[in-house]
C-alpha cells in the first residue's frame, strides 16, 4: 500500500502489464466473457487469452461489462486493505459501460471517494495511464489534483492498432460494413484508433499487413515530434510477436522515447479483435 493510501483500481481491458499490477498493487476487476452454452468467464482470471483463441473454431463468445457487485468487492477489498481514497481508471465509455457502472457504483459506497477517469481509449495506452496515476500517487500528487491531471494525460494518450483480419471487430459491432467489405475484398488493413469521444475510427487505409504496420510507425513518430518526451506502448499477440522488431525500429527513428512499455491483450479483448493484432500506443512523457 503506498503511503498516501489512495487505491489505483482499473479494469482489465486497460491491459495493464501485469508486472507492474503486482508492484504497485494495482486492482483490476475482470471483464466478462460469454459463451452460448450459458458459461461465464472473468477475463485473466478463470480464462487466459490462449483459451479464448484456441475455442474461436468453436465460438466466437460475447463480452460484457463486469457486475455491480464486483466493482463493489474491489472497491472494499481496497479499503480493507487500508486505503481510504481510489482513483478508478476504464476503457472508453464509449465501447463498455464498465465507467458508467462505476460512477453508479460510486454513489452506493459510502466513505471511500473516488476519482473516476474514462481513458478515452483502450488497451495498452489506457494502461499506461494507470500506470502514471500509480507514479503520481507514489510521488505525491495531492488527490485533488489527479483527476485534472490524468484527464489532461487522457486527451493526451494515443493508440492504433490493425488486425490481419475485420472479421472480429465487425461481427462484435465494432466497425461497419462497407468497411468490412472493402477490407475483405481490397486487402486494405484499415489502422484503427479511437477519437475524441473514444469510439472507433479509421486512421489510415494501407493495403496489406505489413504496410499497416508501417503506418502505424509512421504515425507515431509524426505524433511523437509533437512532445519534448513520449512514452511509448506495443501491443502483440502471440501469434505477432515483434516486440522487439518494433522497439528497435521505433527507437532508430524517434529519439525522445523515455519508456516503452511492452503488453499483451487480454482475453476480453481479443473477442474484438481476433489472434492478430499490433499496436502502438503514445503519451507524453
Amino acid at each position: 500500500m503506498n503511503e498516501r493510501r489512495i487505491a489505483i483500481l482499473t479494469d482489465s481491458g486497460t491491459n495493464t502489464p501485469l508486472d507492474f499490477v503486482r508492484e504497485h498493487d494495482i486492482r483490476v476487476v475482470p471483464l466478462l466473457i460469454n459463451y452460448r452454452d450459458g458459461t461465464t468467464y472473468k477475463s485473466g482470471v478463470d480464462i487466459t487469452t490462449d483459451e479464448v483463441i484456441e475455442r474461436f473454431s468453436e465460438e466466437i463468445p460475447s463480452t460484457s461489462l463486469p457486475t455491480p457487485q464486483q466493482i463493489i468487492a474491489l472497491i472494499e477489498g481496497a479499503r480493507a486493505d487500508g486505503y481510504e481514497r481510489g482513483v478508478f481508471i476504464t476503457i472508453s465509455g464509449t465501447l463498455s459501460a464498465t465507467n458508467q457502472t462505476v460512477h453508479m457504483v460510486s454513489r452506493m459506497v459510502n466513505d471511500f471517494p473516488l476519482v473516476i477517469i474514462d481513458t478515452k481509449s483502450i488497451g495498452v495506452v489506457s494502461g499506461m495511464v494507470v500506470m502514471q496515476a500509480a507514479r503520481m500517487v507514489e510521488q505525491g500528487v495531492p488527490f485533488g489534483e489527479l483527476e485534472a491531471r490524468l484527464n489532461d494525460l487522457s486527451e493526451k494518450s494515443d493508440v492504433f492498432f490493425t488486425t490481419k483480419t475485420l472479421e472480429y471487430l465487425y461481427k462484435g459491432g465494432r466497425i461497419g460494413a462497407v468497411t468490412y467489405r472493402l477490407g475483405s475484398v481490397l486487402n486494405i488493413k484499415p489502422v484503427i484508433t479511437c477519437d475524441e469521444e473514444g469510439r472507433y475510427v479509421v486512421a489510415k487505409k494501407p493495403r496489406g499487413w505489413n504496410r499497416a504496420i508501417e503506418a502505424e510507425v509512421k504515425i507515431i513518430r509524426d505524433l511523437a515530434s509533437r512532445y519534448a518526451q513520449v512514452r511509448i506502448g506495443i501491443c502483440c499477440t502471440s501469434s505477432t510477436n515483434l516486440f522487439a522488431e518494433l522497439e528497435s525500429k521505433l527507437r532508430a527513428e524517434i529519439h525522445n522515447i523515455t519508456e516503452v512499455v511492452r503488453s499483451g491483450l487480454s482475453a476480453d479483448l481479443i473477442v474484438h479483435t481476433g489472434p492478430d493484432l499490433v499496436g502502438i500506443g503514445i503519451q507524453p512523457s
